[in-house]
């Protein structure tokens, strides 16, 4: 079936996307990532296991192949990163690809010449090349089953976009422009020209794209769809643009990187529509080209890279990893166990497998026609492959044949070392990378509102604000459309179903807050808080004040709409300043509870304590986690670990008095 003809080749690429697909839902179902799964199924279809694909499957269009589901993938990742998730941790961001990279490439580079010492210093530092990379393709799907803070995500998606770059044309320059006589000048000159092409090609496909989507009249019936299908067209034209210019291979990289950028960060109409059809498609290939990749694998390499190629990979996910990230993430902004994840974290992804591919098969090319023109010298009927084998050879021909043995030999290296890479950190760093994140405590408790309308949607605003990871659950489709478009992550469906809370993050929610117009719904979303899920605060909203009893019969912190408008009206007429100060648009001042966890606090007076705190913020209650235990301290009150202090003050001093109390 490998090399069975074309009239089965249609089944076999049916039968791997439909693998392919088989192997996304069983992941999304045991919540790990896709990836794990599409290398698995590469090695029982492929040369490893039943050898229904070979390298002679797909011929000659493997390259183009892969190099169009690298367009789409890539342009799909970048078009989700948006400046303002890079705004999380903009400075940690840029460390990451710039010093990170470098720390990565020559510290790979220094592992596999030390690993292996008949590698030379240009194989090394190819090999160190492509493992720079890590991508979207690997990043994402982890993201997706591990919802870490936003500041942890935004420098993994952002390091996974730009190196996904930088790595696949370093790689090309090292490869083709790194010899004895290049010196770093050549070098640079090389790898700037292909990132500048790449740039401003995407830059022009991006303007051109969002020209026609803003100002062209896309045939209102079928607007979304032409939409979808223009900039799908978009990212395929500027990579084959960009690749198509002599001496820019692989600038087609950084151009749909660049244009997916571009697009995703302008305001573009239908942008649902042309997120979930990209992502749709994205699957699609994706899966196919991973499958496709890893079933053309021959084990063999694997196993002679053995032990020296296992140092290199421990090496690089256990050493150079932490120490680029530690260099990167220095700074208050992520605590340690956030480093530490990020450091745990790094998966090679589509761009090392795809470029060292295509690399060993040129390499492969060019001994070839070693052997062919060493056979011709010999002549009296001697073969390209038997050739080399002979031992009557002499001078020129000797020399042929051994530069073909280099080049397969190192072609072998780099394709075991490369693959080793992918599936250890795939496989262990994806498959263990939610248990990590468990054992960090670095997955953010969730608070789920339940209803985005005027309630939900400000309740959220305010929430997010203080840097609460919020979710919104709403039935009505176009309500959930203006709460994404605010800026909030929500969930179309109804709250009062078990499987809709689940997928909202119920199982991980510290609170979750029934805020619909309707009362027997919130009722509902209380009563499946507490019982399935064990939220510890459930907050409801009574729309009838007569409901109020029922609610808190349940055990259910209650909201009655009528006494919240009363209480509102009061402050204003009895509190004018305070009421004002606690809900003006400036968001100048702040009132917060948090738990204590310092030692350095913990069993200290407040006279103490209060010094410590930051300018124009005041200890205003401390309570022993019950809301009726709440008192104003005196200077004598000792704080205890456990207790729960209300800060009041200036919004930037309550937030770093916040992290005094609370580190964490």
């Amino acid at each position: 079936m490998a090399t069975g003809g074309s009239e089965l080749l249609i089944p076999l690429v049916a039968g791997i996307i439909g693998l392919g697909i088989l192997a996304q839902l069983l992941a999304a179902r045991l919540q790990v990532p896709s990836i794990i799964f599409y290398l698995l199924v590469g090695v029982i279809i492929g040369r490893p296991g039943l050898g229904w694909v070979t390298s002679e499957t797909f011929g000659e269009a493997l390259p183009a192949i892969v190099g169009l589901a690298v367009a789409v993938i890539v342009f799909e990742g970048a078009f989700h990163l948006h400046l303002d998730r890079i705004k999380e941790a903009p400075a940690e961001a840029f460390r990451m690809v710039t010093v990170g990279a470098v720390i990565a490439l020559v510290g790979t580079a220094i592992a596999v010449k030390l690993a292996f010492g008949q590698a030379t210093w240009e194989l090394s530092f190819l090999i160190g090349a492509l493992l720079v990379a890590t991508g979207p393709t690997v990043v994402t799907p982890i993201l997706q089953v591990v919802p870490v803070r936003d500041r942890v995500a935004a420098v993994l998606e952002t390091e996974g976009i730009v190196n996904d770059v930088t790595a696949a044309i370093i790689a090309v320059v090292v490869f083709d422009a790194l010899n004895p006589e290049a010196g770093s000048a050549g070098f640079i000159a090389a790898f700037t020209r292909r990132l500048g092409i790449g740039i401003v090609v995407g830059l022009a496909v991006a303007a051109v794209v969002f020209y026609l989507l803003r100002y062209v009249d896309l045939s209102p019936g079928d607007a979304p769809r032409n939409a979808r299908l223009l900039v799908l067209a978009g990212a395929l034209v500027a990579f084959a643009g960009a690749n198509s210019i002599p001496g820019a291979s692989e600038a087609g990289v950084a151009a749909v990187a660049t244009a997916g950028m571009v697009l995703g960060n302008l305001d573009i109409p239908y942008e649902e529509d042309i997120t979930d059809f990209k992502g749709d498609v994205t699957l699609v290939v994706l899966s196919f080209v991973f499958i496709a990749l890893a079933a053309q694998l021959n084990p063999q390499t694997l196993i002679e890279v053995g032990i020296p190629g296992l140092a290199v990979v421990a090496a690089v996910a256990l050493v150079i990893r932490p120490l680029l990230v530690m260099i990167s993430t220095v700074g208050d902004r992520f605590t340690f166990n956030e480093r530490l994840f990020i450091s745990a974290v790094g998966p090679r992804g589509i761009i090392p497998a795809s470029v060292a591919t295509l690399f060993a098969v040129e390499m492969q090319n060019v001994a070839s026609n070693f052997r062919t023109d060493a056979a011709e010298l010999v002549g009296d009927g001697a073969t390209a492959s038997s050739v080399c084998g002979r031992a009557d050879l002499a001078g020129e021909a000797v020399a042929l044949c051994a530069d073909a043995s280099t080049l397969v030999s190192q072609s072998e290296l780099l394709l075991g070392v490369v693959f080793l890479a992918i599936f250890a950190t795939a496989l262990v760093e994806g498959g263990l990378a939610r248990h990590v994140a468990q054992y960090l405590d670095v997955i953010p408790m969730r608070v789920i509102i339940v209803g985005g309308g005027k309630v939900g949607r400000s309740l959220a605003e305010r929430l997010e604000d203080r840097g609460e990871n919020v979710v919104v659950i709403e039935e009505r489709e176009s309500t959930a459309e203006r709460v994404r478009n605010e800026g909030f992550t929500a969930i179309i469906g109804d709250g009062t179903d078990t499987e809709v809370l689940r997928e909202a993050g119920a199982n991980n929610a510290k609170t979750v807050v029934a805020a619909t117009g309707d009362d027997d719904a919130n009722l509902l979303v209380s009563q499946l808080a507490s019982t399935k899920f064990d939220v510890e605060h459930v907050i409801a909203r009574a729309n009838n004040p007569d409901n109020v009893d029922a609610f808190e019969d349940l055990g259910v912190r209650t909201i009655s709409s009528a006494m919240a408008t009363a209480w509102a009206i009061d402050n204003q007429i009895e509190r004018p300043a305070i009421a004002h100060w606690m809900t003006d648009v400036g968001r100048s001042g702040d009132v917060q509870e948090v738990e204590v966890t310092n030692e350095k606090i913990i069993g200290k007076p407040v006279r103490e304590v209060g010094p410590m705190l930051p300018d124009a913020c005041l200890i205003a209650l401390l309570s022993k986690g019950d809301p009726e235990s709440a008192h104003v301290p005196t200077a004598d009150t000792v704080i205890e670990r456990g207790d729960y202090l209300t800060l009041l003050g200036r919004t930037e001093s309550v937030r770093e008095g916040m992290k005094l109390v609370n580190p964490d």
